[in-house]
């Protein structure tokens, strides 16, 4: 890269954080701050909630790990992650049952309802270790376009990156993230178009479509996971779920049905780029987008860096909102108490926090999709709790039982402790869908466990009566 390609670069990145702050809205309230109302108190547009879940689970680690996926499988890999995609429709379809049949306003809210403050707790630990790696693994992205992994320019671009979303998401908390988020969703789209304009047409969609194989050996495992975790893994995200309260139960689940489609849409496109990679036996060394870009020339290159930045933009001012949110709004109900009245100030503070403690593992350097596949295993459990809330009452135990047995197994799996046995299939992700698979049917077991011995014990007492 030349010296003024360089700073042409880094320019951008300048530009691309005082042009946010300028155009992102100021909340003067904690409606605006925390909920996305604008100055008359009106919520986000269906269109508005679309864009912004849209461009908000389009991470940049997202569309690095699809092309990766696409470099190692072809198509079934891209199909494999773009799977996850589907986990929009479900959370969608979920809260809106939790809003309209059992009064929710919130994750942590209901769960103190129905499953007591201890589980509200446990998985507000699990959002925040969450939202811990969404900022460093994105930012780590955006730093891999301006050096080596542990290079100045790495760490520089990150910092730098982080900076400019850090600033205008102060500005206006969630009612700035959505707003960003429609101009981010816009431009990520132009910009995606480009780059496959500028790699694709050099393969035949019969060649791109021709690599990878239905297989257990050949990513088809790695689907199969994901459509597993898409029944648990949306449920720990807050970027996803915060989106789910906002606006009318119809609008909302409107917005979500379609975000998800698009999603799943964008992500399977661009795995293609890694699926060209294979075809031209490009060398990646774990970044297929950014060894594609720097064959593609200096418009090329620029293209994949904006697509880069506005996935990872949206996706790290949402993860700030949600953090100000959690901290500020919802971790004093745990312990009974109303929020504090200078809880912007709060959140704001959380915001600066989490932007610096949560780049130190980018600085150290770690596996982005290793990431997202532990994290999946460990929330499995929530599959059960929040699909089967109406089966129960009031059952702390219910949530305990499934919410420990996941993280248990989640932690066996990132150990290598899976039993052989477990596996499914010889493929590189097979100890992963044996312990999500197994892992699905022990913590639905738990979860289901305290209401049978309940039913027990209430036969045998009228029994005995």
């Amino acid at each position: 890269m030349g010296e003024f390609q360089g700073l042409f670069f880094w320019g951008f990145l300048i530009v691309f954080g005082v042009v946010m702050y300028l155009v992102a809205p100021r909340s003067m309230d904690e409606a605006g701050f925390f909920r996305g109302h604008d100055e008359r108190g009106r919520p986000a547009s269906e269109w508005a909630l679309m864009m912004s879940i849209f461009i908000s689970w389009i991470f940049a680690k997202s569309v690095t790990n699809a092309a990766n996926l696409g470099a190692s499988y072809g198509v079934v890999g891209g199909l494999a992650y773009a799977s996850y995609w589907l986990s929009i429709p479900v959370a969608g379809f979920v809260i809106y049952r939790l809003r309209t049949r059992q009064g929710a306003t919130g994750m942590v809210p209901f769960l103190i309802q129905k499953y007591g403050r201890g589980a509200a707790m446990a998985f507000s630990v699990a959002i925040l270790i969450r939202l811990f790696n969404e900022v460093w693994s994105n930012t780590a992205v955006v730093g891999g376009y301006y050096g080596a992994s542990g290079s100045a320019g790495f760490i520089g671009g990150a910092l730098l990156f982080t900076a400019a979303v850090l600033f205008y998401s102060l500005k206006g908390g969630l009612r700035s993230s959505i707003f960003s988020d429609v101009i981010q969703a816009v431009v990520f789209i132009l910009f995606l178009g480009l780059v496959l304009a500028y790699v694709l047409p050099s393969d035949t969609p019969q060649a791109l479509l021709a690599q990878g194989a239905f297989a257990l050996d050949s990513g088809a495992d790695l689907l199969l996971v994901a459509l597993l975790q898409s029944l648990s893994y949306p449920f720990h995200d807050p970027v996803l779920t915060d989106r789910g309260f906002i606006t009318p139960e119809k609008t909302m689940l409107r917005a979500f049905i379609v975000a998800g489609v698009l999603g799943f849409v964008a992500i399977f496109a661009f795995s293609l780029v890694g699926v060209h990679a294979k075809l031209h036996g490009i060398v990646a060394n774990g970044n297929v987008p950014a060894a594609v870009a720097r064959g593609l020339g200096f418009a090329g290159f620029f293209a994949m860096i904006v697509v880069m930045v506005t996935s990872a933009g949206s996706t790290l001012d949402s993860t700030f909102t949600s953090l100000s949110k959690l901290v500020a709004r919802e971790l004093p109900l745990l312990a009974g108490r109303l929020p504090s009245p200078k809880a912007m100030t709060v959140g704001s503070l959380t915001m600066v926090s989490f932007a610096l403690l949560g780049n130190l593992p980018m600085v150290a350097g770690t596996d982005m999709l290793k990431a997202t596949t532990i994290s999946g295993t460990m929330v499995i459990g929530l599959a059960p709790i929040f699909l089967f809330s109406g089966r129960v009452r009031y059952s702390p135990a219910s949530f305990h039982l499934a919410f420990w047995t996941g993280v248990a197994l989640g932690l066996m799996e990132a150990l290598g402790g899976v039993p052989h046995s477990w596996t499914v299939g010889t493929g590189k992700y097979g100890a992963l869908l044996g312990v999500n698979c197994y892992g699905l049917m022990l913590c639905s077991a738990g979860f289901f466990l305290p209401l049978l011995l309940q039913r027990e014990r209430s036969a045998g007492a009228a029994v005995t009566a």
